[in-house]
Parts: C-alpha cells; structure tokens; sequence
C-alpha cells in the first residue's frame, strides 16, 4: 500500500493531485498547526496573463491552532467566496472549457461549511471525483494514531495505522525525512517529482504560466488531458 500526506490545501496546485492519484491513501492531515502565509486559505490563479492570489480570509488564523480548528470568517463567510467566483468569473469567462467546470467550482465555493480543513477536503473529494481519481481518502485526526508524536515520527505513526508499505512526500520535503528511520519501520520512503516541463497548455495565447490553482488547469483542459498532466511526474528515492 503506498500512502501520502498533505495538509487540507485551497484548490491546489496540480502535483498535489499527481501526489494523490499515486498513492493508494491519501491522508489530509488535518490536526497539524496551521502554517501562516502558506497554501492553507490562498492560491494563484491566471488574470491577464499573471499569476494572481485569491484568498478566503480566516477568524484568528495561528500558527498555534490545529488547521481543523480554524473558520473562515464569519461575516465574511458567504461574501469572500462570492468574490472568489467573480475573480474567476472574469479571469476564465473566455477559457475553453468555463461552461463545463464553472458548475462544479461554483458548488465547491459555496459550501457552507466555514472549517477551513473540511472545506478544502470537500473541494479534493469532488475534484478527485471529477478526474476520475479512486484514492481512498482518509482524515488524520479521525485516525487511531499515536498524536503526542509530531514531524517524522506522526507520519511513521499514520503510515503504520493504514499498514502501508511505501510513503510517498512530495519532493520539496526531501530533507524532512529519513530513509532509514522510515526502513526501520518496515516502510520505504519515496518522493513524488513533477515534471513541470511536460505540463504545458494554451492560456489565451499569452506566455505560460505554469504552478497555478488546479482551478486554471481545470479551466483550460479537458478531463482527458488532464488525467495524462497526472502521470507527468515520478517516484524517486
């Protein structure tokens, strides 16, 4: 069984998904501290040929309280999504594929649910759904794991909760782990890469603009091409 681990991220980029279709369980970490200025509550999307931020602002966010204990703003929790569907109602109105996807990023942004770990969960579930991706999906803190453990050590403790014989991080993380530590455990260790120069697609003719929203992608390609984006990637040591 490989297993991955992610926190709860806004309409993540599109190697989280290729981290999600890889694996065999994906786990959203849900009951780690919530990282300021991270992807958590914000991302990029595509206007006028530039990367720009659309955010969902957050009641009292800290560094110091779990994710899934974090809100969206209460008297913002309509209004802040709506303005998130007119930012990419003006940015995608003309993409090739806006009438198709519009309706299920219009559904996943009024969710009324103002935790911010289960919003965003909401949004991987349906996302997955459309692309056709069958990971089964676990929530950590429902999960029966040591959790006076923390970094390494909790990832080691979920993995064996789900009895899974490979973890797979995401690359940027290589030096938070161990090999040797996770064979120890009886547990290999590998590193999802994307490769960022097979993924490519028109924007309205102008430069490319790669590492956006999974909302831009979804915008300019068909579920077909994307699913191909999925394996744009591999698994190295």
């Amino acid at each position: 069984m490989k297993t991955a681990i992610m926190q709860p991220y806004l309409f993540p980029y599109i190697g989280y998904f290729q981290l999600i279709n890889a694996v065999d369980q994906f786990v959203v970490y849900d009951d780690v501290n919530y990282i300021k200025n991270g992807w958590i509550n914000r991302n990029q999307y595509l206007l006028y040929g530039k990367a720009k931020y659309f955010t969902l602002s957050l009641n009292k966010a800290s560094s110091f309280v779990p994710i899934n204990q974090t809100h969206v703003l209460d008297d913002e929790h309509h209004r802040t999504k709506e303005k998130i569907l007119k930012k990419f109602k003006m940015a995608y109105s003309r993409a090739p594929f806006y009438k198709t996807v519009y309706g299920l990023v219009e559904d996943i942004a009024q969710n009324p649910d103002n935790n911010i770990a289960t919003y965003n969960e909401n949004a991987l579930r349906k996302i997955c759904t459309y692309l056709n991706v069958d990971t089964e999906i676990y929530i950590s803190s429902k999960l029966n794991k040591d959790n006076a453990l923390a970094g390494q050590d909790k990832v080691i403790s979920i993995c064996k909760c789900l009895q899974s014989s490979i973890y797979v991080n995401a690359i940027g993380g290589r030096s938070l782990y161990s090999h040797s530590e996770f064979e120890r455990n009886s547990i290999k260790l590998k590193f999802l890469k994307t490769h960022f120069d097979r993924i490519y697609y028109e924007q309205f003719g102008d430069p490319f603009v790669s590492g956006l929203s999974i909302i831009d992608v979804l915008m300019f390609n068909s579920c077909e091409d994307i699913r191909k984006f999925l394996k744009e990637c591999s698994l190295e040591d």
